[in-house]
């Protein structure tokens, strides 16, 4: 059994970590832990967005008052205007076609070229169709097909960079392009410029790909950040002074428009995504990940930790230690995230740690099962299957001691076993003996009797011990009966073969007795102890060959089912006074059971 469980262990949990390991590498739980990843976002954010960041937004109240979008350019001329003293001022929006009055397009023009200090986007085409969102897989690189600019008088005289969104497979914000590889040669992400202009050192982003790909560590919401109306900017309600030296965003914040979901917010307007980059930029912050080999690690030593809780402990404190492990790895990738913005993705290692533990509980309940079915069989020839199963049912020791139980105590002897071991080898004097308590063992068993112990060629047997046995008298006499009637076959079958008469003396007594484990802890009887146990004993040693004599409480009990021949009064050994007995002619008929409504009880 030991090398059956090793063997079913050792490919079981082969088998678990070749299904995680496929499961890791094929990213089969990236929801989970893209969800994992999106919590750790929103419970660490800062709300304490930089200082100089200030967003006008083109909202819904702006739209009311100033018309429907997109407003004449000479709108943006107050604008710039009021924003002049900014060190960073960056539209989030695009001025693609031409003005039908191209006096206009000039004036906002000139407007510009007075500054230096203004981004006007442009956006990559990176798939076969005219979109600036873009959906990639992780680590995937691109290049932009064309670039697309505002219109020339515009672009000649302000920078630019890209605004290109990449978005995940499910549509969300988590990453930004610092860099993009267009025809016109690289092209830096606005957030990347503004923090550029604004003085921070930012080269160190940049990396080997191409893309220089940024995920994006989103410190604030839409709320967080300092945001004025553009109407009431245009108008003059808010002081210049307000953006001297600052950073200025002004992009679309109006419902319907220009807004993706990103971990923090379901619905976050893009100029509120770069404002959180430049955020990131101005700290300096990075998120670094953990590498494969770490989660396989991890993965590997979670197998380990439920293969030990699973074998070495209770399943109550494996449970616990398995829930307390998850809740540790949890915490401990979301503290790495909070303090040093690094992401472990524990969502396979909690996927193996569980998966193991279910695997090996499941096969510790299996063989356990198994196990306990092995014993009760084999202890079960034994004890009684009955008295068996209560103690494999148990969850604590044996106690050792007894109780006061009235029982019915049936005892034989094998008459002429001598003269037949005589003739018998040792071999055939077994085979003979386990041919007897195989047929003595049916009968006993079929009356719900618990047999005691053999005792060379005699046996005990106990009723209405250790569980209640309704009418244990009559089953007592009953079972006495069947044996008798048991026997004729077995004497036919040594008469014929060894020329030898065998047969069966049984007693049997009704009394209070003691029944319990008698002995110590390291070796424990079930049996049954008491005055009652020893009339039995001495009732059947002065029974005849064939004959089934019964005490006086026993006749009394069962005289209505079975037929009875009165012995008179026997001195027996061990008793200052002589006992009444009675010998068994006939079974009659079994007792009636009031909980089966008056019909006779099957035996």
């Amino acid at each position: 059994m030991k090398k059956q469980i090793q063997r079913f262990l050792v490919i079981g949990n082969i088998l678990v970590l070749l299904v995680c390991l496929t499961v890791f590498m094929t990213s089969s739980l990236h929801v989970l832990s893209r969800a994992l990843y999106d919590y750790d976002q929103r419970t660490t954010m800062k709300h304490e967005p930089h200082e100089d960041i200030i967003v006008i937004e083109i909202d819904q109240e702006s739209l009311d008052l100033l018309g429907t979008f997109p407003w004449p350019r000479d709108l943006y001329i107050p604008l710039l205007e009021q924003i002049s003293g900014a060190k960073v001022i960056a539209f989030d929006i695009m001025f693609t076609t031409k003005s039908e009055d191209p006096s206009v397009d000039k004036d906002f023009a000139d407007a510009l070229a007075k500054l230096d200090n203004v981004i006007i986007p442009s956006f990559a085409e990176m798939e076969s169709f005219f979109r600036k969102e873009t959906r990639v897989k992780k680590d995937e690189w691109l290049k932009g097909q064309a670039l697309y600019r505002s219109i020339p008088e515009i672009s000649s005289v302000s920078k630019t960079a890209h605004i290109n969104a990449a978005l995940d497979e499910d549509g969300a914000i988590r990453r930004t392009w610092l860099m993009l590889d267009t025809p016109e040669g690289p092209i830096p992400s606005l957030a990347y410029k503004i923090a550029e202009m604004h003085g921070a050192e930012v080269s160190h982003y940049l990396t080997d790909n191409p893309q220089a790909e940024l995920s994006i560590k989103f410190n604030q919401t839409t709320k967080d950040f300092m945001s004025i109306p553009f109407y009431m900017v245009v108008s003059g309600e808010v002081p210049p002074e307000t953006f001297q030296d600052r950073i200025v965003l002004i992009g679309m914040a109006a419902a319907g428009s220009d807004a993706h979901p990103t971990p923090v917010d379901s619905n976050m307007y893009l100029v509120y995504a770069h404002a959180n980059i430049v955020d990131q930029l101005l700290r300096n912050e990075n998120i670094s990940f953990g590498s494969d080999l770490l989660v396989i690690c991890l993965i590997i030593a979670a197998l380990s930790c439920s293969l030990w809780f699973t074998w070495r402990l209770r399943p109550i404190i494996g449970v616990l230690l398995v829930s307390f492990s998850s809740a540790l790895m949890w915490s401990g990738q979301w503290y790495l995230f909070a303090k040093h913005s690094f992401y472990l993705d524990v969502m396979y290692p909690l996927a193996a740690l569980w998966l193991g533990y279910l695997l090996n509980l499941a096969t510790k309940t299996y063989f356990e099962t198994k196990q306990k079915h092995f014993i009760t069989r084999q202890f079960g020839r034994y004890l009684s299957p009955e008295l068996v199963k209560e103690i494999a049912n148990s969850d604590v020791e044996l106690p050792l001691g007894g109780v006061n139980r009235e029982i019915s105590i049936l005892f034989l002897d094998i008459r002429g076993f001598t003269p037949l071991s005589e003739k018998l080898a040792p071999e055939e004097i077994v085979d003979f003996l386990n041919r007897m308590f195989d047929m003595i063992t049916i009968k006993v068993l079929a009356n719900k009797g618990t047999i005691d112990k053999f005792i060379g060629d005699a046996a005990m047997v106990l009723f209405n011990a250790p569980l209640d046995v309704p009418h244990h008298e009559y089953r007592a006499v009953k079972t006495a009966f069947d044996i008798q009637q048991g026997m004729q076959d077995v004497q036919a079958f040594i008469r014929e073969k060894h020329d030898v008469e065998v047969s069966i003396g049984i007693g049997i007594n009704t009394g209070q007795v003691v029944v319990g484990n008698i002995g110590s802890y390291l070796r424990v009887d079930y049996t049954a102890i008491g005055d009652a146990v020893n009339t039995a004993a001495r009732i059947e040693s002065v029974s005849a060959a064939n004959q089934i004599l019964v005490s006086e409480e026993t006749y009394l009990r069962t005289k209505e089912y079975f037929r009875f021949k009165e012995i008179g009064e026997k001195k027996v050994k061990g008793k200052s006074s002589a006992i009444r007995l009675y010998e068994v002619l006939d079974w009659i008929v079994a007792p009636t059971d009031r909980k089966n409504s008056g019909k006779a009880e099957k035996i």
